[in-house]
């Protein structure tokens, strides 16, 4: 026997009845929620080459990939990302296209990462992309549909928070830090890690924009942060990016979601992607977001096609888990197991059609005598065991 023919690659995993019938109804709800919002379904290749994942300003770390190579020597890799190829499409395929494009996928992204432990390096993703529009209604369709998404999961004990990546970028670029410096400091503040963000900021000791700073991480919760925040940044460059953000929870307040809506200053994902709002989503029990996006103005420039952009993505897997964690679910047997005598298994099957024709889930017994499919019925939990001459009546399994 192979070494690896018994395992997974590390960070996949097969998934299995209830796992695997989760994942299919929360991506054809998000799915037909998505339709009914005007979205169009576009599906692109599991195979890009490099190239399209290393534009300038959006790239990813070649690190994170999976590659290989094609039959003329070219580097290709397996799908990282769903929204660098659905920005290339924009600015292929659909060129031209009226704007707004309204565009979701529902496809998984493959990436590794082994600093991270635990994550998986397979993901099913389904989400949104709105293209061609920066206003803040489209910022609050886009808020709202994630939010409507969050809902669909089935969860009451989700909630989204917003913040604008505008804050960071400002106070970062007066403090003239070097590229290694700023993400380190993006990510200790992200992550929250207030003592190693105070000791980036202490040798700017005395400046306005340092102390800002250190108070991004502690500026969550709901409308008293734009009281608290107002305080720090009056006067600033940041004070227009506060008073949109206000504007942008206060709309969303008006759906009646109340405290599931809030704000988080210290959402800084990917300064060199994201341009504006950016947002998360979580359920009650699982410590990283469900749900991620923001918007994202000059990514399809790198692609010759400059058009604004806003959306988000929904981690499916990981909502799956965290349902089947909430809430007991199980696979629901088959209401009849249909029995064929010898001689007689094309009835059988013709009276199975009718059965799934009439919406009744029914299976066909492969065992050669009764007793056996009643065992078998018994097993499985299947209520009713019956013959084909049992059309009206059946046959209780006792």
């Amino acid at each position: 026997m192979l070494k690896n023919q018994l395992i997974t690659p590390e960070g996949t995993k097969d998934d299995l009845f209830e796992e695997a019938s989760v994942c299919r109804r929360i991506a054809q709800r998000l799915c037909g929620l998505f339709e009914k919002r005007g979205f169009a379904e576009v599906v692109t290749p599991g195979l890009e080459f490099l190239d399209v994942f290393s534009v300038e300003g959006h790239s990813i770390p070649t690190e994170y990939m999976f590659k290989l190579t094609d039959p003329k020597g070219r580097l290709l890799v397996i799908r990282p990302d769903s929204t660098l190829p659905i920005a290339r499409l924009c600015a292929t395929r659909l060129k031209g296209e009226p704007l707004p494009l309204r565009l979701y996928y529902n496809q998984a992204v493959y990436s590794s990462n082994p600093a991270l432990r635990g994550r998986s390096d397979e993901v099913k993703q389904a989400g949104v992309e709105l293209i061609g529009v920066q206003s803040k209604l489209a910022d609050l369709e886009i808020l709202s549909l994630a939010l409507k998404s969050l809902e669909e999961l089935g969860s009451p004990s989700f909630r989204l928070e917003i913040g604008h990546i505008g804050f960071f970028n400002i106070l970062a670029d007066s403090l003239c830090l070097d590229a290694a410096a700023r993400e380190e400091l993006r990510l200790l503040i992200e992550v929250k890690n207030y003592p190693a963000v105070g000791d980036i900021l202490d040798r700017f000791s005395g400046r306005k924009e340092a102390l800002i700073l250190k108070q991004l991480p502690r500026l969550f919760g709901g409308k008293e942060v734009f009281r608290q925040a107002s305080a720090l940044i009056e006067n600033s460059e940041a004070a227009p990016i506060l008073s949109y953000l206000q504007q942008l929870y206060e709309n969303l307040q008006k759906l009646g979601l109340g405290d599931r809506v809030s704000v988080d200053l210290g959402i800084v994902n990917r300064t060199d992607y994201y341009t504006g709002v950016v947002f998360k989503g979580y359920l009650e029990g699982y410590g990283e977001p469900i749900l991620s996006g923001g918007r994202y103005d000059r990514l399809l420039a790198s692609f010759g096609e400059e058009a604004p952009a806003i959306g988000f993505a929904v981690h499916i897997d990981a909502a799956a888990r965290t349902l089947m964690r909430e809430q007991e679910v199980r696979i629901s047997p088959a209401e009849r197991l249909i029995f064929a005598e010898p001689g007689r298994e094309m009835e059988a099957i013709h009276y199975l059609n009718e059965l799934t024709s009439q919406g009744i889930k029914a299976e066909l017994s492969l065992f050669s005598t009764w007793e056996e499919s009643r065992e078998y019925a018994e097993k499985r939990g299947i209520s009713r065991l019956e013959k084909p001459e049992l059309f009206s009546s059946g046959g209780k399994v006792q």
